[in-house]
């Protein structure tokens, strides 16, 4: 018997050090589309006494073919649950999660004794690639040549492309974290090189749409404190007359072109939680540079609402001069609740009239700023969405966040992925218009008190669901690290475009007929299989009709 044991899983397993998945994807399970990134899992576990050692590894793959093989590392969970949970949590309990893609040496592949490990392998089939099926091995061997194991799996290529997503994909960007981390000065060159990574990477991975800090976005700050000034827009005040200088935020529009944004979202024009107070906005006062506006700035008092009233113009101008006027969308507050009311439909009447023709959208959760006409576009989480389905809501997006753990979709790491990639298929279904998450990468702690290290602080030191905060690590000089989440996360944006491809060579009413099929219930937000096979077979079959109308 080898002292080697190799096991192939699909992306949507989590392999743990003591518990390998039992669930074996059959043959037929590994399908992409051109230029399209699908992913799979080697697990293996060496079963000798002997001390650690090394293997090397070998992929045989078909030419066309780009391929990316990380290790899989697991790292603290320290509050799995915080709100309230259900029974299809993979745990509880603290512990390590599976998580981290770290990119390795394939010449040292590392053996633990007794422990299961997994890698991590991604495949792009480019437009040379052979259409049809293909064979895939991985094998694992020792230098000495005394033991090794191998998988092998097929892989079938469909010669169309999906098409571009179209809606709105935000996860908030966050560049004060990037600066902390890197240790570097916010919009200093070292500054402006991590952050073009970063927004490369996000795109990369399925995002579209980049939070754009015209002002230091309000967002997950303490009452009374700040958050690491990141503004674009220079700001001068003399007698009451604003002048503004775009020179950053035309290199942010330059820099979002080039990678490849389509969105730009502009930073809330006042505080979350409420609408009650100004965002942080620094500027120069009789030759001082200071604070302008915050916390001690009334959101309805004179001075901010002449602000904004020269603000917005010009801005509005500089997005037209840029190009982008159509691409923007703009916010009020994030996550106002009923007992805001009063104070977030004033500040909407401050700017509505500024902003005309402009998309604004915000996330709530309650349905009576839909009904009184608070928000024109409302951004319901995932567990209330509901009562904004039923309303027939034009243009109608959708978020979760760390409250969202209750039977609905998330990407916690305690939680399986089927429960992250399930999302795609819920956005064609109800053809929602737009998806947000808050945290792209938030290395704060909460209120953004003091940053955090992200690899030994999964939740916000305390404070959210482990993973909550961010699905990307800061890897070594300034470049991304991706997480297991992220590349589910991307895969559930794919299913919604294959979707959308199946629609445009089938028809609407076919597509949501293969979503329901042979399901007890129909689909929903709170209701869909609790398995990976769902959507391992979905995806499947969906592939498998797009082939047959190409």
């Amino acid at each position: 018997m080898s002292v080697l044991e190799m096991k192939l899983f699909s992306s949507l397993a989590k392999v743990f050090p003591q518990k390998v998945p039992v669930n074996e994807p059959a043959q037929g399970w590994l399908c992409a589309l051109y230029d399209e990134t699908i992913s799979f899992q080697a697990a293996y576990r060496y079963t000798s006494d002997n001390f650690r050692t090394w293997v090397k590894l070998e992929v045989d793959i078909p030419p066309g073919i780009d391929i990316s093989i990380r290790r899989v590392r697991s790292v603290p969970g320290s509050f799995p649950v915080i709100f309230k949970s259900d029974k299809g949590y993979i745990s509880t309990e603290d512990g390590l999660f599976p998580d981290l893609l770290e990119p390795f040496d394939v010449d040292r592949v590392p053996l633990f004794p007794g422990a299961w490990q997994s890698l991590w392998i991604s495949v792009t089939a480019t437009q040379n690639a052979a259409d049809g099926i293909h064979p895939v091995s991985v094998s694992l061997k020792s230098y000495d040549g005394t033991f090794s194991a191998a998988v092998e799996t097929t892989i079938e290529i469909i010669p169309a492309s999906l098409p571009a997503l179209h809606i709105p994909h935000t996860r908030w960007f966050h560049i004060d974290g990037l600066a902390s981390y890197y240790d570097v000065e916010v919009y200093s060159e070292a500054h402006w090189k991590i952050i073009e990574s970063f927004a490369a990477f996000a795109v990369k991975h399925g995002m579209n749409t980049l939070l754009t800090p015209i002002h230091t976005p309000p967002l997950d700050t303490e009452v009374g404190g700040e958050r690491l000034t990141t503004q674009l827009i220079d700001v001068d005040v003399k007698d009451g007359i604003y002048t503004f200088t775009f020179d950053k935020l035309e290199r942010w529009v330059s820099m979002c072109k080039r990678v490849g944004v389509e969105y730009y979202e502009m930073a809330h024009l006042f505080t979350q939680w409420g609408a009650k107070h100004a965002p942080k906005i620094m500027g120069t006062k009789n030759g001082e540079y200071r604070r302008l506006f915050g916390w001690e700035t009334d959101a309805s008092g004179s001075d901010y609402t002449d602000y904004l009233r020269q603000m917005l113009p010009a801005l509005i101008c500089k997005l037209e001069e840029l190009d982008i006027k159509d691409k923007t969308i703009f916010h009020i507050s994030d996550e106002p609740n009923i007992d805001h009311m009063d104070a977030y439909m004033h500040a909407r009447k401050i700017v509505e009239p500024l902003l005309k023709g402009f998309k604004i959208v915000d996330a709530l959760t309650n349905y009576d700023f839909y009904k009184k006409g608070a928000v024109s576009i409302p951004i319901p989480s995932v567990d209330h969405i509901t009562p904004f389905l039923e309303g027939n809501i034009p243009e109608l997006w959708c978020y979760y966040c760390c409250a969202q753990s209750y039977e609905v979709p998330n990407h916690f790491m305690m939680l399986p992925s089927y429960r992250n990639r399930i999302l795609g298929t819920l956005l064609y279904k109800f053809d929602i218009a737009g998806f947000l998450h808050w945290g792209f990468n938030f290395y704060n702690c909460v209120y953004s008190v003091y940053p955090i290290d992200p690899f030994l602080t999964t939740d916000a030191d305390g404070a959210f669901p482990s993973g909550d905060a961010f699905i990307v690590y800061p890897g070594p000089d300034g470049e991304p690290y991706a997480s297991l989440r992220l590349m589910v996360a991307q895969e559930a944006f794919n299913d919604l475009r294959a979707l959308k491809l199946l629609e445009k060579l089938s028809g609407r009413e076919t597509v949501l007929t293969m979503i329901d099929d042979d399901l007890s219930e129909p689909l929903t937000f709170s209701q869909f299989p609790q398995n990976d096979e769902y959507l391992l077979n979905l995806r499947k079959r969906i592939n498998d009709e797009i082939k047959k109308k190409i």
